[in-house]
């Protein structure tokens, strides 16, 4: 039987009904409030439970009959205020998959983060080799993904059959106005500026694909690897999307300084509100990192050839409104 975490999610849904498709029976978990894609409302093939990740009990009688489970749930979060919550989802949640799956004899496909490979040096790739700096001013969410799949190594130190995937930036038809999705809803209301830092991207369906391929692959296991298409400066992807678009290209290089000033008035504006502010110190500083990510070892291993950055942004573009696409950008 396969077990899917994050059922609901933009990747863990995307994976289900690419499973489904192939005829799989699928348990997958949810909140108790998520809301079911559309695309998977209908399907006699998925068994949804309403569980959380951090619920060892729940998960034990889940556990039954499963042989294959892909770990997708992570809470995602660059306000502080969610530390303290995002630790306890993405490890202790990790902790209690790595430690059914040993016990059951299941084999696991885990996702975790680019953000797990530390920063570059130098600007060269980041590859799976690349060390963790303990030193270096990680993010939060960076800190639980990194402890999460630490979880998953000490699994496979005790014998359990699993591989790990870092994902770079994940794109694609389904994010809506969440995660990815808002920078085309940035740019749909009018960007001038654009942060000076690099971003690699990949689609939804081949990181999707990429792990059903690894699953299936079972003499690959205690290994990891780096899910990436392309490589692109924020300047560069803000500037395909707006002409996409057909709305005016950013022109505007924000400074570290300005970045500086930006993440600080929104704290500001957010106590006088008592919001949420729209911008953290983490979220500022991830948007000047320059990073950039080597795909050779997922290539070299699998033949996996990775639909470019350019369809997946037309893709998107003309789901998210078909009405004021640049019809010529699409030719």
């Amino acid at each position: 039987m396969v077990f899917v975490t994050g059922g609901t999610g933009f990747l863990g849904s995307t994976l289900i009904k690419l499973l489904t498709d192939q005829g799989v029976a699928v348990v997958a978990i949810k909140r108790e409030h998520s809301v079911i894609p559309e695309t998977l409302r209908s399907s006699s093939l998925i068994q949804w439970i309403n569980a959380d990740i951090t619920d060892y009990f729940t998960l034990s009688d889940i556990f039954g009959g499963v042989t294959q489970v892909y770990h997708c749930a992570a809470k995602i979060s660059y306000q502080p205020e969610d530390f303290a919550a995002m630790l306890h989802a993405n490890i202790e949640g990790t902790k209690h998959i790595v430690n059914l799956c040993l016990e059951h004899g299941a084999r696991l496909v885990h996702v975790s983060s680019i953000a797990t490979l530390g920063v570059s040096k130098r600007g060269e790739l980041l590859s799976e080799s690349s060390k963790w700096d303990e030193g270096a001013e990680n993010s939060k969410y960076a800190v639980s993904k990194y402890e999460s799949e630490m979880e998953v190594w000490r699994g496979i130190v005790e014998g359990l059959d699993a591989v790990i995937v870092n994902p770079s930036v994940i794109m694609g038809i389904g994010a809506g106005t969440k995660g990815s999705g808002v920078i085309f809803n940035m740019v749909q209301k009018g960007l001038k500026i654009y942060p000076p830092g690099t971003v690699g991207i990949v689609d939804v369906e081949d990181v999707a694909k990429v792990m059903i391929v690894l699953m299936d692959q079972v003499a690959i296991s205690g290994e990891r690897f780096i899910l990436n298409s392309e490589n692109l400066t924020n300047k560069d992807l803000l500037e395909r999307i707006s002409k996409l678009l057909n709305k005016p290209s950013p022109t505007v290089a924000a400074k570290p300084f300005m970045l500086s000033i930006a993440w600080r008035a929104a704290k500001l504006i957010a106590l006088i509100k008592r919001e949420r502010p729209s911008l953290t110190r983490d979220a500022a500083k991830a948007a000047a990192s320059k990073l950039a990510y080597s795909n050779q070892k997922i290539t070299d291993t699998t033949g996996y050839i990775f639909k470019p950055v350019d369809v997946t942004l037309k893709e998107i573009s003309l789901a998210l409104n078909p009405n004021t696409i640049n019809q010529t950008e699409l030719l």
